[in-house]
Order: structure tokens, then C-alpha cells, then sequence
């Protein structure tokens, strides 16, 4: 199955500068893992030392906050969206 996932600028050098990439998942987490495969690092910007997701890396599946699903058991499908959008602080 095909998901397509829109890359944040700020980790797109670790996917070959793309800003979207195609990836067969079948959850969130299941696409980390299939991304650290494909782009070596990138699973380190995206979860914690204990293989959570970082609480400043927000994810959106078809614009819909996987927080307020099942996070990272969240099940994709054909066709689906995942964008990653890292959160910003400013003051």
C-alpha cells in the first residue's frame, strides 16, 4: 500500500533533500521503521532514545492529529497522507 509522507524542511537533508516521499506502511510506526530503512538517521529526529515519538514531532494523517487516534498504532491505507510537522517555539 502506498502512503505518501510530506517531509518538514528541516529533515529533508536526511531523505535526499525531498520534500515528499512514497513508502508501503501499515501504521505510524510501521512507516518510521520503513523510513529508517530507506534513509538511514532519520528515526533518531523523529523518536526518543526508548523508540517513542518525540513529543515536538507532531504527525497528521490525512490532516488528522494521530494524538487524537492511536498515535503511533494509528493504521494507514492506501492512498493516505502522513505529514510530519515538527513543532516551533518562539517568544
Amino acid at each position: 500500500m502506498s502512503i505518501k509522507v510530506l517531509i518538514p524542511t528541516p529533515l529533508q537533508k536526511f531523505v535526499g533533500d525531498k520534500s515528499a516521499l512514497e513508502c508501503d506502511a501499515t501504521t505510524i510506526s510501521n512507516l518510521v521503521e520503513v523510513l529508517e530503512v530507506q534513509h538511514p538517521g532519520i528515526k533518531a529526529r523523529l523518536c526518543d532514545d526508548s523508540g517513542k515519538l518525540r513529543r515536538f514531532v507532531n504527525f497528521y494523517l490525512n490532516s488528522e492529529d494521530i494524538r487524537f487516534m492511536e498515535n503511533e498504532a494509528t493504521e494507514l491505507s492506501d492512498g493516505d497522507e502522513v505529514s510530519i510537522v515538527p513543532a516551533i517555539a518562539g517568544g
